[in-house]
């Protein structure tokens, strides 16, 4: 413990600490659930300092032995680098919710919620209240799962698959940052089919009585039942797509 103890007084390891603060600091700023605005910009500073502090040991040989006679212009490249690469890694993660409040905000207007707007979790936009129950839901589900040590890990596994200092690279940024956004909208259709055909359906219905009977308001009067409807679809299946979407966001956090 005294080596440890001596050598994190050193200047390489008080950079070598702050590069893996940048790396997981930069992670933790877009990151759902640690980049909502309902967190206070200093419990977030907290938890990304703590963090950083607890793996440090794990990671400090590694960065040391190439921080040993670096040149300040390279250390400085490195900072940038390694910001970059922990916000990359958290936009990754964040298109999951993004993705996720995109289509769940079109099935709310469908089934008539998208007038009733409710508090926002992960933005600062107001959205439709049941978009905000799913996205809270997804949110906390994360934590009581325990993801979140998941995605620590991951962050220590990174430096094994990006050294630090090298970065992802634009073209192989883009790439990933592509593939996300597809696997995710993928994954965020399949969640939200039941509801696209609910409500494809039962527009559909509507607009065949209204035809038949033009004097009826059909869509005023039809709208409550839509919207029970749409409710009790929910209730039924929320468990079902919860449970796919927290298996989606799990193999992110374990394929890389």
């Amino acid at each position: 413990m005294i080596p440890l103890f001596g050598s994190l007084l050193g200047g390489d390891a008080f950079i070598a600490t702050f590069l893996i603060f940048c790396r997981i600091g930069g992670c933790l700023l877009i990151v759902p659930g640690f980049s909502s605005p309902r967190v206070p910009a200093q419990v977030r500073l907290l938890i990304a300092g703590g963090v950083s502090l607890a793996v440090t040991p794990l990671l400090l040989p590694l960065l040391q032995t190439k921080l040993s006679g670096q040149a300040p212009m390279q250390t400085l490249s490195w900072i940038g680098s390694e910001t970059m690469t922990g916000l990359l890694i958290g936009l990754l993660g964040r298109i999951f919710i993004f993705v996720l409040e995109t289509v769940m905000n079109a099935t709310a207007t469908m089934v008539g919620f998208g007038s009733m707007p409710g508090t926002p979790i992960e933005g600062s936009d107001a959205i439709p209240a049941v978009e905000t129950l799913i996205v809270v839901t997804a949110v906390a589900l994360m934590f009581a799962a325990d993801l979140h040590w998941e995605l620590f890990r991951g962050l220590v596994e990174s430096y094994a698959r990006i050294p630090p200092g090298e970065g992802f690279g634009t073209q192989t940024a883009l790439v990933r940052i592509a593939d996300q956004i597809g696997a995710a909208f993928t994954l965020a259709l399949r969640i939200a089919a039941p509801f696209i055909l609910y409500a494809v359906g039962v527009n559909l219905a509507a607009g065949f009585v209204n035809k038949l009977t033009p004097t009826i308001p059909v869509y005023f009067v039809a709208t409550p039942f839509v919207m029970c409807g749409a409710l009790i679809l929910l209730y039924y299946l929320s468990n079902e797509f919860m449970t796919q979407f927290l298996a989606g966001y799990v193999a992110w956090l374990r394929r890389g």
